[in-house]
């Protein structure tokens, strides 16, 4: 269905390039529009572009933006495609033959404004309100682990996952100072059969998706497993919980600032100690075995996908090929409540805390003769998260695998989705577009849950580059290291000594200057990601050019050509700044730089140069400096061995009447760091006195900080 026309103006959109995941895009035309696009965001300015709806032709004069969201309406669902006429096209559709309409009238919300920002997050404020079949982020409760440091078994085991394999990773974190606070065990802990590999055959490719579940308990490897690791999954999690700290917090002294300090103040034990498992949102991914018997009471049927045009007409994705050759096991709708409450509240009898649900998009291919695939989704979708809620403490879901409009504008509880493919290891040109797509994805993502980056390994040849876009993404933070193989320097830039993190407050987002440009193909662009702390911003800035090339997309070929690329920082680039500055902000900031370990002084619209090779970083605090009085001028910039030193930043203030005195409230331990503008006379640490240096060359305060990780009160005394 033609919808306008669309040419010389910059847009960026995003689009699903395999049934499962979505990736960004940037062009100029409307021809350059994909199919399957979910988001589209255009820039629109004087002279230079022309916006055509409906035949009404707008000359525009300044510069705005207009964003395009195609949504659910009823039994369908939307999406936008670009034509070789430079038209704007969108798609409705309900994927069933039988549900069929002549006639949609809301199928795509326009909207435009100043700043894309705003803009993005108010249209999603409009469509919640409207449509109230979703809830936004800022309505939702995030589960608490996300502010702790995790292990997944995934790139460790892989489905060879076992439990003596799990107790091994668990005592390697721990004896580097890392303790994984929550840990999610990934596939291969399920009871399943595969009726098309026969064991002794060769392996045909493909079939390893077609295995069913035959019942909800855990398999054989984590069942008979003798006195020294337990006899079942119950006795293993308690085994676990209780040797490995994933149950037991005692803390001695804490002030509640922080969601982590507020959970310790009140010792609230199993709430904050979790292990996840693994799940697909049908059972497993061939769903469940009609022949097993303790499958029969949820009436599975073998149904076979049917992909949409718009799926086929991009990337073919081989579970997919695997799951319409071999079928689905699909439980009967009417039971699925049923089957996830059988499934977690077993899984919480044995002591799990939540779940990880994957292949989440696989319903809308499975829609025929049950209303369509709005209709299906949307009732797998209120079943899992009612059965969450139900049996587990928090909200302790993470979605994956579920970049469809479909489960979008359907996640009324779930507050934690996967933003991108899969973290993978062996694939040295994916690296840098893991990076890229989470952060643009997140513009459309964190609007409705906290993007979960994924795991990452730490001994990685790319490991600090994950790192760091994970310090930055306001972010789940774990790992997937095989026993040993650990970077503990590294992951202790992430990872506080009690398991914590210091996770910034949004979803990690592509800086303004860097969205409507091509940070993994144009040879020269850097990609910066913007976020927020209590006190101060963070930006990251990385190279991701000439170490990947994106699906589907025309131009270089896919070698690895490493390039010196330059470009600036400023304050402006953290947006919302001034939402944490404060009344007494002078308009200057300290920028803080992680690698060099440089402190600057730049007013607001000032810039600084940064040049960094292929897969190099660099991470910048930006504090805006407080006029406490004529003379004491002070940023804070927190814990500066940190790659997000302001995370641990919990409070400012000036207590004493004759303005000598400034306090800072920091979570962690380490090396604090400040911006003063004066050298003070002491520093004291909960009271005590402590040794601080003071370089007069550019400000830079540090006082060291031992002890527990519980909040410190530091007092600078001028």
């Amino acid at each position: 269905m033609a919808y306008g026309n669309c040419r010389e103006c910059k847009f960026l959109c995003l689009f699903r390039h395999k049934i499962w995941w979505m990736i960004p895009r940037v062009g100029k035309s409307g021809s350059e529009i994909p199919i399957e696009t979910q988001m589209l965001l255009l820039e629109v300015k004087e002279e230079s572009a022309v916006y055509d709806v409906d035949s009404a032709r707008q000359s525009l004069d300044n510069t705005f933006y207009i964003l395009l969201l195609p949504v659910l309406e009823g039994q369908f669902r939307a999406s936008l495609l670009g034509t070789p006429a430079n038209e704007l096209e969108f798609c409705v559709e309900s994927g069933d033959a039988y549900v069929q309409t002549t006639r949609v009238s809301e199928a795509v919300l326009i909207n435009s404004g100043e700043d894309p920002f705003d803009l993005i997050k108010n249209s999603f404020k409009i469509l919640e309100k409207h449509m109230g079949t979703f809830t936004h982020i800022e309505h939702k409760k995030k589960p608490v682990h996300l502010d702790w440091f995790g292990w997944c078994t995934w790139d460790a085991f892989y489905k060879d996952v076992n439990p003596r394999g799990i107790k091994e990773g668990l005592e390697s974190f721990i004896g580097g100072g890392c303790p994984p606070k929550f840990l999610i065990i990934d596939d291969g802990w399920q009871d399943t059969f595969n009726e098309f590999q026969k064991e002794g055959e060769p392996f045909i490719r493909g079939t390893e998706f077609a295995s069913r579940l035959i019942d909800i308990k855990e398999n054989s490897k984590f069942l008979g497993l003798g006195a020294d690791l337990c006899t079942d999954l119950h006795e293993f999690v308690e085994f676990i919980k209780e040797k490995f700290g994933l149950k037991y917090n005692l803390v001695l002294k804490v002030v509640f600032f922080t969601t982590v300090s507020l959970l310790k103040t009140f010792n609230i034990i199993d709430s904050c100690r979790f292990v996840y498992v693994w799940h697909a949102l049908v059972g497993y991914w061939g769903g469940l075995s009609p022949s097993s018997e303790k499958m029969k009471k949820y009436n599975p049927k073998i149904s076979y996908p049917v992909q949409s045009p718009g799926n086929v007409g991009n990337l073919r994705d081989i579970a997919m090929e695997s799951l319409e050759k071999y079928g689905i096991g699909l439980v009967d709708p009417q039971k699925i409540y049923d089957f996830y409450i059988d499934l977690h509240s077993y899984l919480s009898h044995c002591g799990i805390d939540g779940v990880k649900v994957d292949v989440q998009n696989v319903i809308e291919a499975l829609g025929t003769g049950y209303g369509g695939r709005v209709v299906l989704t949307r009732k797998y979708q209120e079943a899992i998260e009612d059965s969450v809620a139900r049996n587990f403490k928090e909200n302790n879901v993470i979605c994956c695998m579920c970049h469809n409009s479909d489960s979008i504008y359907s996640s009324k509880r779930c507050a934690t989705a996967r933003a991108s493919e899969d973290f993978m290891p062996w694939e040295p040109m994916y690296q840098t577009l893991h990076i890229a797509s989470v952060a643009y994805n997140s513009l459309l993502l964190g609007e409705i849950t906290v993007p979960d980056w994924d795991m990452f390994q730490s001994h990685h040849n790319t490991a600090e580059f994950h790192g760091a876009a994970r310090a930055v993404g306001g972010c789940a933070v774990y790992a997937s290291d095989k026993a040993t193989e650990h970077d503990f320097k590294l992951l202790k830039k992430l990872v506080l000594p009690d398991g914590s993190i210091l996770r910034a407050k949004y979803a990690g987002r592509p800086t303004q200057d860097c969205l409507f440009v091509d940070p993994v193909m144009d040879g020269k662009s850097l990609l910066k990601i913007w976020n927020l702390n209590k006190l101060s911003g963070v930006i990251g800035v990385f190279n991701c050019q000439g170490a990947g090339k994106w699906p589907l997309k025309e131009g270089s070929k896919n070698v690895f050509k490493s390039l010196v690329l330059s470009g600036h920082v400023s304050p402006l680039d953290v947006h919302f700044l001034g939402e944490v500055a404060g009344e007494n902000w002078s308009g200057d900031c300290a920028v803080y730089a992680f690698h060099s370990g440089s402190l600057s002084k730049t007013p607001k619209k000032g810039r600084l140069e940064v040049s960094l090779l292929t897969l190099e970083c660099e991470i910048f605090t930006i504090s805006p400096i407080r006029i406490l009085n004529e003379n004491i001028h002070f940023a804070p910039l927190g814990l500066i061995d940190m790659y997000n030193p302001g995370g641990a930043t919990e409070n400012l203030s000036c207590p004493d009447s004759s303005g000598r005195k400034v306090r800072v409230d920091v979570r962690g331990c380490g090396r604090f760091g400040a911006y003063s503008s004066r050298k003070p006379s002491y520093c004291t640490v909960d009271g005590k006195k402590e040794e601080f240096t003071y370089d007069v060359n550019n400000g830079l305060l540090i006082v060291k900080l031992g002890g527990e990780c519980n909040v410190k009160e530091i007092d600078v005394w001028y």
